[in-house]
C-alpha cells in the first residue's frame, strides 16, 4: 500500500483530513467489492456501491462494530464523529452523517498509519453489516 507523508504524528492531521481520506479509501474498497460480485454495466455496479458509502449504511455498520474498536481507534472514530461539519448530507439524518464522518475518520486513520489489515477486517466487517441488512 502506498501511503503519503502528511505528518510524522497522525494526531497533527485534523479530522477532516482523515474523513476526506477515509471516505476515497473506503469507496475504493467498496467499489472492488462490487465489482469482484458481478459483471455488470458501471451504472448498475454505481448503485450497487451506493449501498455501501451511503451515511446511513456507514453508520449502521460502525454501530455495529464500535465495541470491537481498540480505544485509539474508538478515540479517531470519536473526534471525527463530534466534529464540526461544514455540510450534512442530503439524504441522511444529521446523526447520521456524524456517525458516518467519524468512520471515515477512523478508515483515514487506519490507511494513514499503514494497519493494512485492521483497515480490511474494519471494512470487510462493515459490508457484512450492511449485507445483513439486507
Amino acid at each position: 500500500m502506498i501511503v503519503p507523508f502528511i505528518a510524522s504524528d497522525l494526531r497533527e492531521i485534523n479530522t477532516s483530513s482523515l474523513a476526506y481520506i477515509g471516505d476515497a479509501v473506503y469507496e475504493l474498497y467498496a467499489r472492488c467489492h462490487v465489482s469482484l460480485r458481478t459483471a455488470s454495466q458501471s451504472g448498475k455496479m454505481h448503485k450497487l456501491t451506493i449501498k455501501y458509502v451511503s451515511a446511513q449504511a456507514q453508520a449502521l455498520a460502525i454501530r455495529s462494530l464500535e465495541n470491537e474498536l481498540s480505544e485509539v481507534e474508538a478515540d479517531y472514530f470519536r473526534r471525527g464523529k463530534n466534529g464540526n461539519p461544514i455540510s450534512m448530507a442530503k439524504n441522511a439524518s444529521p446523526a447520521e452523517y456524524m456517525y458516518a464522518t467519524g468512520f471515515e475518520t477512523l478508515i483515514g486513520y487506519l490507511f494513514m498509519s499503514n494497519d493494512e489489515e485492521r483497515l480490511e477486517y474494519i471494512i470487510n466487517r462493515a459490508f457484512e453489516v450492511i449485507d445483513s441488512e439486507g
